[in-house]
Order: structure tokens, then sequence, then C-alpha cells
């Protein structure tokens, strides 16, 4: 029998926390998601009040519009802004990001405060909002593998997805209790925590400039996609969440949901808000004290199958706790898949091409639910929300079947 000197030793799910700035970043990232949760809740009733002002409107496509306000920045800018991320200082490019978050929301609170906001000037602010979120990830998720050791980023990586989901649950339970007092103080609440981040990024003492700033040649924005293709495991996985998340997308029909289907206040609004963030975080503790599993890439197949039928059990929903039970199972298959992909794709990129890798998959990870709302929305104002749902889960299973059975080299995948 081994000796216990000799028996290898579990790491603690905390370890990433003995590392002072990664640190400084989780806690400060914890209190922004929350608050960016809560602008999200903020965002998609303001949307329906206004839409449902308009006579003959239908809100389901204006709720819709909230997704493609959000995919055309992210189309046009991401590529640049992963490029830039491998560039310049990650650490100085999110005070920049945060600050100007932060200075928005802001805005909106004294426009809403005032009554001074409609829906054209709130998608315009949108659309300036969400570029500059498209400059903040890459910088973020290329900075994270710089501040702990290689062999903690798959725990740093959980615990991200942890304090993810955290604010997750937290934001929209307080953000749908808030939003039905005042909006604008939503915005305001959102806005300070913004500043918890640039404070905390103030007081980080590392250096995080590229390790290697290669000279610009032509095609340097394209050279993260061009990786990305070359790697298949990368590239299945992505593909493969973008089909998901497009089918499944239902997040920017709650509202409507919960007014026109299940009939409940918004209040209850925030629970459905907060529900897949506790599956979520149910998932993420078990991964982040488990670590990850063997055959990855089943996993992750099998998790998206699952993230499809949980979606159908909340489409067919007749009652707000079964309507809870079916988000909290996306969210739980969701961080499953999500851990894993990150895992994945961090450990297989070189340093210097992290942000432009990170800004092509998030064409992948986020336009696939951002397209999935306009659809969604769409699909809504002609079927009805519960159709709507259903039938996009029903899309995500079988298509994780036929992409599983067609591409060997995922479903075998095992490091």
């Amino acid at each position: 029998m081994a000796s216990a000197s000799t028996t290898p030793r579990q790491p603690s799910p905390l370890v990433a926390l003995r590392h002072r700035d990664y640190r400084l970043l989780w806690s400060g990232q914890l209190i922004s998601i929350a608050g960016s949760q809560m602008h999200t809740v903020a965002l998609h009733v303001q949307v329906y009040r206004l839409a449902s002002a308009i006579p003959g409107a239908n809100p389901a496509i204006f709720l819709g519009l909230i997704g493609l306000f959000q995919f055309i920045p992210l189309l046009l800018l991401a590529l640049r802004a992963g490029l830039l991320a491998d560039r310049v200082d990650r650490r100085r490019l999110m005070l920049v990001t945060q600050s100007i978050l932060m200075g928005l929301s802001l805005v909106l609170a004294v426009l809403s405060w005032f009554g001074l906001i409609n829906l054209w000037l709130l998608y315009g602010i949108m659309v300036i909002f969400f570029s500059t979120k498209t400059f903040d990830l890459p910088a973020r998720q290329a900075l994270i593998p710089r501040l702990v050791p290689r062999e903690v980023l798959p725990t740093a990586l959980s615990l991200n997805m942890i304090a993810w989901q955290i604010g997750n649950i937290a934001g929209p339970a307080l953000g749908g209790w808030f939003v039905s007092y005042s909006i604008a103080l939503v915005y305001l609440i959102d806005a300070i925590s913004y500043g918890v981040v640039v404070l905390s990024l103030w007081q980080m003492r590392g250096n995080y400039a590229p390790t290697e700033v290669k000279p610009m040649i032509k095609g340097s924005m394209w050279e993260g996609l061009h990786f990305v293709r070359r790697t298949p495991i990368i590239w299945s996985t992505m593909v493969l969440d973008f089909i998901a998340t497009f089918c499944g997308a239902a997040t920017t029909l709650l509202p409507l949901f919960a007014d026109q289907v299940l009939g409940v206040d918004e209040k209850a609004l925030g629970l459905m808000y907060a529900a897949p963030a506790i599956g979520a975080l149910v998932a993420a503790l078990a991964m982040s004290w488990f670590g990850n599993p063997r055959r990855q890439g089943m996993v992750v197949v099998v998790s998206v199958v699952l993230y499809g039928l949980a979606t159908m059990v909340f489409g067919l929903a007749p009652s707000l706790p079964i309507a809870l039970l079916g988000l909290a199972g996306t969210g739980a298959a969701d961080t499953v898949s999500a851990v894993l992909r990150g895992t994945i794709r961090q450990l297989n990129t070189p340093d210097e091409l992290r942000g432009r890798a990170t800004s092509a998959n998030m064409l992948f990870f986020q336009g696939g639910p951002l397209l999935g709302e306009v659809e969604a929305g769409f699909a809504a104002s002609l079927v009805g929300a519960p159709i709507a749902i259903a039938f996009g889960g029903a899309i995500c299973v079988t298509a994780a079947i036929i992409i599983a059975l067609r591409i060997p080299s995922l479903r075998l995948y095992d490091r």
C-alpha cells in the first residue's frame, strides 16, 4: 500500500485564490457580474415595457432585437479586439473598458430616472455598451492565464465559473426585486459594481504586457481564427456550442414568458433569470472539487444534449416550479460544456495568440445565443413562446447527436 508521502494529493479547489492578483480580479468580477445581471434584467424589462406601450407592437420582436444589437458590434469588432488584447497590457485595456462601461451605466441611470429614455435611444446606447464589452472579454480571458501557474489554470477557470454563477444568482434575484421599484436604481448599482473592478485592477502589482509582440503583418487580425480552424478539437467544440446556443436561446423571452405564459410578477421573473445560474453553480462547484472528467469530448456532447432537453422542459412548463427546474438544468449542462471547452482552449493556445483565439471563440459562444435571441423573438411572434423554445431545444438535441456521429475526434477526445 502506498504511504501517505507518496500518495498524490488532490489540489485544493481554492488554490488559485492564493495568488494575489488573481484574487483581486476574481473578487472584483464577482461583484461586477451581479451588477451586470441586474442590468440585464432591467434592460429586458425596460424594452418589454417600452414596446408594450406602442399600439399594435409585438414585444417579442423588440426583445429579439436586443440580441441583434449585441451581435452587430461582436461581428464587426471581435477580431480587432482580440488583436488589441495580444498587443497591449491587458490589465490597462480592462481599466479603459471597465471605466467606459461604468460611465454608460450612469448615463442609463440618469436617462431612466428623468424619463428621457426611448426604445431607439436605448438600442443606440446598447450598441456602444456591447462594443465596449467586445474589447473587454478577450483582455480578461487572456489575462487570467498570466495570473496563476499553468497547473492551477483549470481550477482558476472553474472558480471563474463559480464567480459567474454566484453573480448570476444574486444579480437577477436582486434585479427582479429592484426593477419593480426603479430601473434607474438598477443601472446605478451596475455602475458602482464596475467601479469595484476598476479599483481591483488598479491594485494589481504584476506586469501584464504581452510576453511577445510580433511585428504587425497583413492578416494578423485573422490569425486567431486561422489557429482555431487548424485545431480540430477547439473548432468542433465551438461549432457544437454555436448550434446549441443558437437553437436553445430563450433568455430574451423571459419577460414575455413570465407575463403572458406563466402570469407571474417581476420578482418571480428575477428567480427565472437566476435559475440557470443556480444549476450552473452546482455544476461548477462539482467540477472545481472533483476536477475535469475523463473523455472530455463525449462529456461536452452529452452536456449539450442535456441542455437541449432542459430547454424543452422549460418551453413546455405549465407552472413556475417546472420552468425553474428546466432553466436550472440548462445552466448546469451549459456550465459543464463551458468549463471543458475553456480548459481545452486555454491549454492548447500559445500566450501570444490568446487574445485573438478568444475573440474568434467569442464569435461562436456569444454569437450563437445572440443570433438565437433574434430567431427566438421572431419565432415567438409567429408560433408563441412555448413552441418556439421547445422546438429550439429539440433541434439542439438533434444537432448534438449528428455532430458527435460525424466528428469521431470530438467524441473520442480525452486528455
